[in-house]
């Protein structure tokens, strides 16, 4: 079993490298990929040309001491808090300098120490002017040791540029992470305020009929002994003013539960442009369209891109919307994998919500080259089978359908 203090060592902080990672639902050794390029500390030997060669005694008894202490302090940077790595890197830094006069291979750490600067928590102009220091240091040290001059210049020069595209990349990181957030915000804004409104015109619904059964029962019961038939005459005006209260609750509860196009449409963009989907869309003409018929067309839409999202592998997407006076058209179209089957759980559902508008649905979807789904309903209906269809329509709005 590892010690306890190996265990607090190797437990990532919450504001570390790893935990970020993990928050983002990546692997914790995500970042151990960079450490490929030590491969230079093995590959250095090669280039030098002296009589033994590079491949000394001292070169393999320095690289089995130094080269563990590298791979701890690299392990350190990414687990310890961002307050604090940039110890670890200047330890890094001091390994290469503590054995730059015999070890040639340590330049490899010097580059990784100035990189490593980058996973540092602190103000920009501090973590350039301590980029700074340790080249400065560097140059110093290698010129006294005896290093040539163009080796003074070649790995500062390398170091600078690669510290400088990696903290670039850290800045777009943190930018992403906040846009993450915002649309996490955005999103429980609009719930609470969507709670709000419910229970305002859940109040303005139910108050004052509540209050006027409450005293008409009261009324009722004083007047029960004395007085039968209004009594009786109170208690059947309570039993109709209930009915009216419940006939306005179960009004506003569709029209809450009632979804409409423009708002799938920004939802649609949140979750594909999250998963590196690119959306596009037209803005929908919806201005003749029937409520219940654009709720229904909304479920289709969020059905079709969580398929989208879930099983297409697409790299884009789009809805594209058109209107006649005869009909309304919706096209959801994607660049996936295609191949998707006509008679799945989502397909079926969606097929029953079209059908009971009357309308049809079409689906083109070859084999890896993308899936179009075209959906076409008319717009004047005969109030036969607007009557014939309500029951499914009704039953469509409870809920999407099954995923394809």
């Amino acid at each position: 079993m590892m010690p306890a203090f190996l265990a607090r060592w190797f437990t990532p902080a919450p504001d570390s490298g790893v935990a970020d990672d993990l928050r983002c639902g990546k692997s914790p050794w995500a970042d151990s990929v960079h450490l490929l390029w030590s491969v230079w500390i093995f590959v250095t030997p090669l280039f030098d040309q002296g009589t033994d060669g590079g491949y000394t005694r001292t070169w393999w008894l320095l690289t089995l001491s130094s080269y563990p202490v590298f791979l701890l302090l690299f392990a350190r940077i990414q687990l310890a808090s961002r307050r604090t790595t940039h110890f670890y890197a200047w330890a890094m830094a001091a390994l290469c300098f503590a054995l730059l006069r015999w070890y040639p291979s340590s330049l490899s750490y010097f580059v990784y120490a100035c990189v490593m600067l980058s996973h540092c928590r602190m103000p920009l102009r501090v973590r350039l002017a301590q980029l700074l220091a340790l080249n400065a240091m560097f140059a110093v040290l290698a010129w006294r040791v005896g290093y040539p001059v163009a080796l003074l210049v070649v790995i500062p020069a390398s170091a600078m540029g690669v510290s400088a595209i990696v903290m670039v990349e850290s800045v777009y990181k943190e930018k992403d992470a906040a846009l993450r957030l915002s649309q996490d915000e955005i999103r429980r804004l609009a719930v609470l305020a969507e709670r709000e409104r419910i229970g305002r015109d859940l109040h303005d619904l139910l108050g004052h009929t509540l209050s006027l059964v409450t005293l008409k029962s009261e009324l009722a019961r004083k007047l029960a002994l004395v007085d039968p038939p209004r009594a009786q005459r109170e208690m059947e005006e309570v039993e109709r003013v209930s009915r009216h209260a419940l006939t306005e609750v179960r009004a506003a509860v569709t029209g809450m539960r009632r979804s409409d196009l423009a708002a799938e449409l920004v939802s649609a963009r949140l979750m594909l442009e999250a998963s590196n989907i690119a959306f596009g869309a037209d803005a929908p003409a919806t201005c003749e369209l029937p409520p219940d018929a654009e709720a229904s067309l909304a479920l289709v839409l969020r059905e079709a891109v969580t398929n989208i999202h879930r099983h297409a592998r697409a790299t884009a997407a789009r809805v594209d919307f058109s209107s006649s006076p005869e009909g309304f058209h919706m096209r959801i179209s994607d660049n996936g994998r295609g191949g998707l089957a006509a008679h799945g759980n989502g397909i079926s559902g969606m097929r029953e919500r079209v059908r009971a508008l009357g309308g049809t649905l079409t689906i083109d979807s070859p084999a890896r080259r993308g899936t179009a789904l075209d959906v076409a309903i008319p717009l004047q209906r005969s109030p036969k089978s607007v009557e014939r269809d309500a029951p499914v329509a009704s039953m469509a709005l409870s809920g999407p359908g099954g995923v394809a």
